[in-house]
């Protein structure tokens, strides 16, 4: 039986490590190949004229006409760089390269295949180097800090920037005495927060990997989408705490999960399975060693047990007990949050997997207690993803009585719509 528990969790961590693949951004949209299906086929460049009906994306630096976005979704990039002798633009999610030519002012000029809606990391590429782009505005994605843009999407609102009360995004410093650093997390607080002493639950919000805590305020706009749901009264006001998960602080930006591992933990204690908890994964599963990629979330589980969780409670004016604390992540955080929440059910109410994984019913070691302590478990994938495996898994989990809600984001991929959405979906069934 042990060998059999082993065995599934295994295979939901391969399942997991395959969305880690996106199809490539250059594919018409609603073309691009599931995550996990092989090898991607090769770029075929769109040479139509695209509509000349360009806009400046969003996230340009402030004065900058490029990078511009069309309504085919096509995106146009300007350089000038008058003595380089080749240069091209990539979108990263896929790895999706597109040439450029040089006009006679010295000025580089590329296009697009049509983009899906939302955020995407890209980059130039000088001579060989690739370099963040000097007209866009910076973000950490791919262990890096890079050029990023917008493609508007048809449901953006749901993350407009309104003229409605907003919260604060506030940065925190604190030394962590498990890891003997200091260690950074962005505090989410609604705008209600300053004027009065009324306490709120608690989401733990958790980046993917190769990113970090600015993340989710960043890419993610975690603080607008909040402002939105609470000013239409979709929601109940919470804090939402982003930590770096990457790694032990002083691992840098987008650090692997892992370090000096603390062997097993003893019960009670981080990194040991509670009660009802799903059976903990040996090597190649998260939290252990891990296989090729080292995913070992312990230190990291150390930290949100032992430090972050205590500090942000005796900071901030928590609910601070189980039934007013909720855990999700997006990604390697979806997968920390599976790894960790069930582990720590005296800890956590709430389970959200954002593309990330799914629990398993025979995961769970004891059903009961389970079920007693988790009030839901959120499963989100895109529909380009390989999310059939974890909307199974939901259903076994509401077949057996714990209550589970599976979303799948439309005409998306592994990226950030997907999980702006899974977000919005999420937040109004918290704390009811």
């Amino acid at each position: 039986m042990r060998n059999t528990v082993l065995i599934l969790v295994l295979l939901a961590v391969l399942s997991v490590l395959q969305a880690f693949a996106q199809p490539p951004q250059g594919a018409p949209a609603g073309r691009g190949a599931q995550a996990g299906r092989g090898a991607p086929p090769p770029l075929v460049i769109d040479t139509t004229t695209p509509v000349e009906d360009f806009k400046p994306s969003v996230l340009n630096q402030p004065g900058r006409q490029y990078p511009e976005v069309n309504s085919q979704r096509r995106v146009r990039v300007r350089l000038v760089a008058p003595q380089a002798q080749s240069v091209a633009f990539e979108m990263l999610s896929g790895s999706a390269r597109y040439p450029m030519t040089k006009g006679e002012d010295g000025a580089w000029v590329g296009v697009s295949n049509a983009q899906d809606e939302g955020f995407h990391y890209y980059q130039i590429v000088i001579d060989g180097a690739g370099v963040p782009d000097p007209n866009s505005l910076y973000f950490f994605g791919a262990n890096k800090w890079g050029s990023g843009l917008e493609v508007p999407a048809h449901d953006q609102d749901f993350y407009a920037l309104k003229e409605l009360p907003h919260g604060q995004l506030r940065e925190v410093q604190f030394y962590a005495k498990s890891a003997k650093a200091f260690t950074r997390c962005f505090v989410y607080t609604p705008a209600e927060y300053e004027k009065g002493s009324k306490r709120y639950p608690v989401l733990y919000l958790q980046h993917g990997g190769g990113e970090d805590e600015t993340g989710w305020g960043n890419q993610g706009h975690a603080g607008l989408i909040m402002d939105n749901l609470i000013a239409t009264g979709k929601i109940k006001p919470f804090i939402i705490v982003m930590a770096h998960g990457g790694g032990p602080p002083g691992a840098g930006r987008g650090a692997a999960p892992g370090g000096a591992g603390r062997g097993a933990a003893p019960a009670g204690q981080p990194g040991a399975a509670a009660p009802g908890a799903p059976a903990r994964g040996g090597p190649g599963a998260p939290g252990g060693p891990g296989r090729g990629m080292n995913f070992n979330f312990s230190p990291f589980e150390h930290l949100l047990i032992d430090d972050i969780i205590p500090y942000i409670d005796a900071n901030f004016r928590t609910l601070a007990d189980q039934p007013h604390r909720a855990m999700a992540g997006l990604s390697m955080g979806g997968m920390q949050t599976h790894v960790i929440a069930p582990a720590h059910l005296d800890k956590f109410a709430y389970i959200g997997l954002f593309s990330g994984g799914s629990i398993p019913l025979s995961e769970i070691k004891d059903v009961p207690a389970f079920k007693k302590a988790v009030k839901l478990v959120f499963v989100g994938y895109g529909s380009r993803e390989n999310g059939a495996a974890a909307k199974t898994n939901v259903e076994e989990l509401n077949k057996a009585g714990i209550k589970s809600v599976f979303y799948e984001s439309p005409e998306t991929a592994h990226e950030w719509l997907t999980w702006r959405r899974h977000l919005y979906q999420f937040a109004p069934l918290l704390f009811q």
